[in-house]
């Protein structure tokens, strides 16, 4: 099989902020046609949005994606619960890790790969406030060093 392109919609920035990424799986989604547009128009954000497990389903909440212009009366609520699509057997190793204290499913981001919408998520620990403080001081010392960098070689 070729090369897929792969096209973000949407990206979840803050997750990397907030959270410890373990591990990254991707699902699709299921989706109603009036969504797929609005998605391919690039309306949908999964600012804050988390993904929970129910009777062995995996399902994201929070998912806006907005109603479709030209949709009408096909039009979904825009943040009505969505089911994933994920094997069986990985929703009950999640399932096990997400039993574990401090875990959970963060999405990180929402793109089409070839013509289906897929989410990428992550196993994720919270990060305490020092944590934060910390990946902040790196950050600033790493753009420190970058401005010093580029002075000294004009």
């Amino acid at each position: 099989m070729g090369k897929e392109s792969i096209k973000l919609v949407a990206n979840n920035k803050k997750a990397y902020h907030d959270y410890f990424i373990e591990e990254k799986y991707e699902a699709g989604i299921v989706l109603h046609g009036t969504e797929v547009k609005s998605v391919r128009m690039g309306k949908c954000s999964i600012k804050e949005s988390f993904i929970n497990i129910d009777k062995g389903e995996l399902f994201i909440y929070g998912l806006h994606i907005s109603p479709y212009e030209k949709g009408n009366i096909f039009n979904k609520d825009p943040l009505r619960p969505k089911k994933l699509l994920v094997h069986k057997s990985e929703i009950g190793k999640l399932a096990g890790k997400i039993a574990q204290q401090g875990y959970t499913l963060v999405p990180l981001q929402v793109y089409f790969k070839g013509s289906l919408v897929k989410v990428e998520f992550g196993l994720a620990k919270g990060k305490k406030l020092y944590d934060k403080r910390q990946d902040i001081a790196k950050k600033d010392q790493r753009r420190e060093a970058e401005r010093e960098f580029k002075v000294r070689n004009l």
